[in-house]
């Protein structure tokens, strides 16, 4: 298994969207709403003229997406890691997350947001990738926990 990352460009906006749909639609039938999941090609062409997205390539196949944007010096926000479900449980994720962390030579603080019902993701970052949950938040019917990762 090949993994690679490319920057997205605005020519990917409809791949993109169709890998976000796919690997969004769960959290949009079980919350209602869903910030990944459908959003038109002019979202998401704005989405990656305002964030860096890179794609993720598995042997050669588009089969996610990590995003991230700066807050502060030395502390990033990772907007979105979303794998297509066939590809989950794969490892890809975690080497997405090394990859952002090899791409920003700067980052000190690393923090992202994600439902904390979603069991499989608290221990995706937690035990796979090292961040720890610092607080939660409420976003629309979902409780979010809000993860940090220090160097």
């Amino acid at each position: 298994m090949m993994i690679e990352y490319r920057q997205a460009a605005i020519e990917d906006a409809e791949r993109l969207i169709e890998i976000y749909n796919a690997a969004f639609y769960d959290d949009y039938l079980r919350y209602g709403s869903c910030p990944g999941y459908g959003k038109t090609k002019e979202m998401m062409e704005a989405s990656i003229r305002r964030y860096p997205k890179y794609i993720i390539l598995c042997d050669h196949e588009l089969v996610g997406c990590v995003s991230y944007t700066k807050l502060h010096e030395g502390i990033y926000e990772i907007g979105c890691l979303c794998i297509v479900p066939a590809y989950q449980g794969k490892g890809i994720g975690t080497q997405a997350i090394r990859f952002i962390k090899t791409l920003i030579d700067d980052w000190k603080k690393l923090t992202l947001v994600t439902p904390i019902s979603k069991k499989q993701n608290v221990k995706f970052y937690t035990e796979k990738c090292g961040f720890h949950i610092v607080s939660t938040e409420r976003a629309g019917n979902a409780e979010l926990a809000r993860f940090i990762l220090e160097r």
